[in-house]
């Protein structure tokens, strides 16, 4: 047989554009460390343009933190979280230790570097640079979801029902007529209401709540587990490939990356994307690069569909969680444990929350919910972290995007096939830089 004869199936693969089977020993084109909805997007972008990918990821696709969160498409959520009343809410929130904010004492020590430089992330100087880099993700994030909905045939899981952010106060919404006033410079609908305009958007709500804010813009999904499982079909009929195991350790240098698994065995790649949420940092610094990332510990409940007409997502900020209707359920979740990743789950936290919902939703029935944690993975300025490793290695990191995971996920996969490609970002990546800090 000719040298340069090709079977059918590489004739197949050539003609659609699909990467050919590797043979044995050939190791990977691309890696990508993380199976979540940063991972499997980054998949399905590359896979499109023809590059053989294999996923890794201890538990399977968007398995963990990606399959429980709030179903948010918070394309309108561009404030960094140190400019949303969170500095000024610490003493009151932390006095409290099943409310929005909760820091066990034994871990503070280990947190508290952070913690500066969260605080130091909320100083005026840092606000519009923030604010812009966020800005401008969020008007990528929207135009990429909403083509890779369509490309992979998911946008019936789409819903663009709004959301409504609720006051209990006059001065509580005063409070935040400053973030409405940053989001309108950005060019994002909203508008106040009360009295009937209230509850016409969401009928049952207590009578406590006397103000709100509809975002007609914010979307949410039917279910972001279910999502997640989409979009890598998707990546997988074009040619992704998953694979089951913990990566323990990672090496890289010019020529490509070699990561060891838990079991001793060990994989060649190319290039190598790093995208596995609260454990990223632990991986980058095995190539020395040290980036404070620190873990959100978000708690919900999920109760039956029926547990309560809920219209669209519910935002009670000041106590720091959502009510969001999926599908599958009504979740009732939020809230902040700076924990870290070792502790195991205190769900008082989330009995707490569905304990509020009762009282802000009269008629809610609580019974038959499933109890949930997970881990975001936060940078103290609120920005992930998108761009190559130190050193002339070609590793990309993708990680930190805190409560924004599945909002930037396509975005962040775009920058990632733009960077590993060669290609001009399509935003500044400066501020996403992972050697800013």
């Amino acid at each position: 047989m000719p040298g340069n004869s090709k079977s059918p199936e590489q004739e197949r693969r050539s003609a659609t554009g699909a990467p050919s089977p590797r043979s044995a020993g050939e190791g990977e084109d691309i890696a990508i460390i993380g199976g979540g909805i940063i991972g499997i997007c980054a998949a399905a972008f590359l896979a499109e343009a023809g590059r053989s990918v294999t996923v890794f990821d201890r538990t399977g696709v968007c398995e963990e933190t990606s399959s429980g969160n709030a179903a948010a498409f918070a394309f309108s959520d561009v404030l960094p979280l140190a400019h949303k009343g969170m500095i000024k809410n610490l003493p009151k929130w932390l006095a409290d230790p099943l409310g929005p904010l909760s820091i066990p004492p034994a871990y503070l020590p280990q947190l508290l570097p952070w913690l500066i430089r969260f605080w130091r992330a909320g100083a005026p100087a840092k606000y519009e640079a923030s604010l812009a880099a966020q800005a401008g993700m969020m008007k990528l994030a929207e135009a990429e979801w909403m083509g890779l909905l369509d490309r992979s045939g998911t946008r019936p899981m789409l819903r663009e029902d709004g959301s409504l952010e609720l006051y209990e106060s006059e001065a509580e919404f005063r409070a935040s007529l400053s973030g409405w006033a940053a989001r309108e410079r950005f060019g994002i609908g909203f508008r106040h209401v009360e009295g009937d305009g209230l509850a016409g958007l969401q009928p049952g709500l207590s009578p406590r709540f006397i103000k709100g804010t509809f975002v007609p813009g914010w979307k949410t999904v039917a279910d972001p587990k279910l999502l997640g499982k989409a979009v890598w079909a998707y990546a997988e009929a074009r040619g992704a490939r998953f694979e089951m195991g913990r990566i323990d350790q990672i090496t890289a240098d010019q020529h490509g990356a070699t990561l060891t698994l838990a079991d001793g065995t060990t994989r060649q790649a190319r290039q190598l994307v790093v995208a596995a949420g609260a454990w990223s940092h632990l991986l980058a610094r095995q190539l020395g690069d040290r980036i404070p990332l620190e873990t959100e510990r978000g708690y919900n409940t999920t109760l039956p569909k029926g547990a309560f007409d809920v219209k669209r997502q519910l935002i009670f900020s000041g106590h720091g969680f959502v009510v969001t209707p999926l599908d599958t359920g009504l979740r009732v979740g939020g809230a902040v444990e700076l924990g870290g990743i070792e502790r195991p789950p205190n769900f008082n936290r989330s009995k707490a929350l569905l304990k509020k919902a009762q009282q802000f939703l009269p008629g809610l029935d609580p019974s038959g919910g499933r109890e949930w944690m997970g881990f975001r993975p936060s940078l103290p300025d609120s920005v992930p972290v998108i761009g190559k490793a130190s050193g002339n290695r070609p590793v990309v990191y993708a990680f930190g995007h805190g409560h924004l995971g599945l909002t930037q996920a396509a975005a962040t996969a775009r920058l990632i096939r733009e960077i590993i490609m060669g290609q001009v970002a399509s935003v500044d990546l400066a501020p996403f830089s992972p050697q800013r800090f």
